[in-house]
């Protein structure tokens, strides 16, 4: 279509003759213009939602010189760039459910988590008083193909915990190792197989 066709303006979103400046309009808020108040702008930091009426000259001159953080040192400004990335809200280390420095009132986990086995001593280190479980039945688990395998290269149950697996894994190291069969390498594969096995369980976190 022409830009200059009958029809372009008449489809627009916002015709032109709605564009144009109103009559009625107040008279720019720049001191000594009484042009018309065609546009807008913010007013400055702590004074949001509020805004100067300017003219188009004005507006333009009140853009290039706007600075939000004028007044603010350069530390203040680190720190509201800080708290912009969280939308200026508090937050609070991983486990600490919200409480204040200093508070100290009970287990800050759900009281249930206190018989939890923790092999990686999250609770620990969260500050909570969950401690690791040493004893007691194991929580049942999906056990891999490629967990069993290994386990199996080991000659464990898929319920071996991981004291089980590195002691059986320096046994089977040193039963198989050339050195303890007088330089015999015919046990090399299975050394192999023995290692591999362990890494991957050392990797899937069961050891």
């Amino acid at each position: 279509m022409k830009l200059d066709s009958p029809f372009f303006d008449r489809i627009r979103v916002k015709p032109g003759q709605d564009r144009q400046p109103s009559a009625d309009r107040s008279a720019c808020q720049w001191p000594g213009c009484t042009c018309a108040a065609t546009h807008r702008a913010p007013k400055g930091r702590l004074r949001e939602g509020e805004y100067w009426r300017f003219c188009l000259d004005h507006v333009r001159e009140y853009n290039h010189s706007y600075n939000y953080f004028a007044g603010m040192s350069d530390e203040a400004v680190a720190k509201f760039q800080k708290d912009a990335v969280t939308g200026h809200r508090p937050t609070w280390k991983l486990g600490l459910n919200g409480k204040q420095p200093g508070y100290t009132q009970g287990p800050r986990f759900y009281p249930g988590f206190a018989e939890a086995a923790d092999p990686f001593g999250v609770y620990t280190e969260l500050g909570d008083q969950a401690r690791p479980r040493t004893d007691g039945p194991r929580p049942s688990r999906i056990v891999r193909n490629a967990e069993r395998k290994a386990l199996d290269t080991l000659g464990l149950e898929t319920d071996a915990r991981a004291p089980d697996i590195k002691a059986r894994f320096k046994l089977l190291v040193k039963r198989h190792h050339p050195d303890a069969n007088g330089g015999d390498r015919t046990c090399e594969d299975k050394l192999r197989e023995i290692i591999q096995a362990y890494n991957y369980l050392k990797s899937a976190g069961l050891c």
